[in-house]
């Protein structure tokens, strides 16, 4: 069965035929937003040149429209094991969040209980710390193990109590690169009539998402994390969307998911979307979409484990390095938080630069995981592997690291 090799699947990328300072460049900031094939581009400037039109009226360009918008619903429905009356597009994930948690707060009262993680990004805090607020609820907030920054699933279930109406939890940290098992936080909820919520903004790019074996009631991602375009796509089981109390205008449709976007969404957008899952589903071709990018998802896995392994080997073959989160023998995304003694992650940051490394640094808005961790404002320096990175970029990177470690 046809497999794409490392050398194909980086000949669809534009951006890394780029070169700095006479050196081509690595790209390690997929964490924060990964590069994207041509495929994608292609889709967007055809949608723009061709199709641009606003939907459901009677002329050709708004016919197309729609059938783009429909088409590319299917596709993410095939990406999370959903149907496409389940899927909604928005902004970004944080803007969907927001909405959501509004809708839900409307059926709150004073003294119910939300519960969230100290893991999470604030993306899956912020928007439940709101209507908190403005609903004078309880937030209780589940600690992550500093050790190894993995997540307990039994003290995230342990907090659930008879006032608890939501309880949202990240599908993988965006920081320190732990796979959380979110399965049995859905199904405890699901027993005692508590919503759940899923982030698998960081999980999707690594962990092909099923939402129907997670059994959670809302999942949010972000498709420019898996090679899209800057898009957040919301899942919400039929029969929680249908009952959602949601802030809309009232001409808006009031069928699922639609009743879930507010105002006129970024076609371009969302027709780069299906083309990014397209990208994936080509890596592993197989009879159908899903079964492609089951197929994919385990070769860009078992990929990733040798890169993340090549790379976590090494930097702990340097003293002056300490590494975050998990390692290569558990569960875990291809991202690894580190910082060098002594020097700033954002002078690490810019030294890698200099060699044509791109890597990120800061809180990566994990904010409260840089707090626990006691990193102060540098915060961690931030690696990522991609289904583009080789092990010629890592080991690149990890010469580029001993010069600073060296000093």
């Amino acid at each position: 069965m046809t497999i794409r090799s490392v050398d194909e699947i980086r000949a669809q990328f534009p951006a890394l035929r780029r070169v700095h300072q006479g050196r081509p460049v690595a790209y390690f900031d997929g964490p924060g937003g990964s590069q994207v094939p041509q495929a994608v581009i292609d889709a967007m400037a055809d949608y723009l040149a061709h199709h641009n039109a606003n939907t459901h009226w009677n002329y050709p360009a708004s016919y197309e429209t729609d059938e783009i918008i429909a088409g590319a619903r299917a596709a993410v429905a095939d990406f999370l094991n959903a149907t496409p009356a389940e899927v909604a597009f928005g902004p970004n994930m944080t803007t969907l969040t927001f909405h959501l948690a509004r809708a839900l707060g409307r059926g709150m009262s004073a003294g119910d209980e939300l519960v969230v993680t100290e893991l999470d990004h604030h993306g899956n805090v912020g928007p439940w710390e709101a209507i908190a607020r403005e609903h004078r609820l309880t937030l209780r907030r589940v600690p992550f193990c500093l050790e190894d920054g993995t997540l307990d699933p039994a003290r995230v279930i342990e907090a659930l109590g008879p006032r608890t109406r939501v309880v949202a939890v990240g599908g993988a940290s965006n920081a320190l690169g732990t796979v959380n098992d979110v399965a049995p936080v859905c199904a405890a909820a699901r027993e005692r009539g508590i919503v759940s919520f899923v982030d698998a903004v960081h999980s999707a790019p690594h962990v092909l998402t099923d939402v129907r074996a997670i059994g959670c009631d809302f999942l949010a991602c972000s498709p420019y994390k898996f090679h899209g375009p800057h898009m957040g796509v919301l899942y919400g089981r039929h029969d929680r969307i249908v009952a959602l109390d949601v802030p809309k205008l009232a001409p808006a449709p009031n069928d699922a998911p639609d009743r879930l976007e507010t105002g006129t969404q970024n076609h371009e957008g969302i027709a780069g979307t299906r083309a990014a899952i397209d990208f994936l589903a080509w890596v592993a071709p197989r009879e159908t979409r899903r079964a492609s990018l089951v197929a994919a998802f385990e070769v860009l896995h078992d990929r990733g484990v040798g890169l993340f392994r090549r790379l976590w080997d090494g930097l702990g073959a340097l003293p002056a390095v300490r590494r975050f989160g998990p390692g290569p023998d558990q569960p875990r995304t291809p991202t690894l938080g580190f910082v060098v003694s002594g020097i700033p992650s954002s002078a690490v940051a810019t030294h890698l630069a200099s060699r044509a490394i791109w890597a990120s640094h800061g809180d990566f808005y994990a904010v409260t995981v840089i707090e626990r961790l006691g990193l102060g404002e540098e915060g961690l320096v931030r690696a990522g592997a991609a289904c583009y990175t080789t092990e010629e970029e890592v080991d690149r990177l990890l010469a580029a690291v001993a010069e600073v470690a060296g000093r």
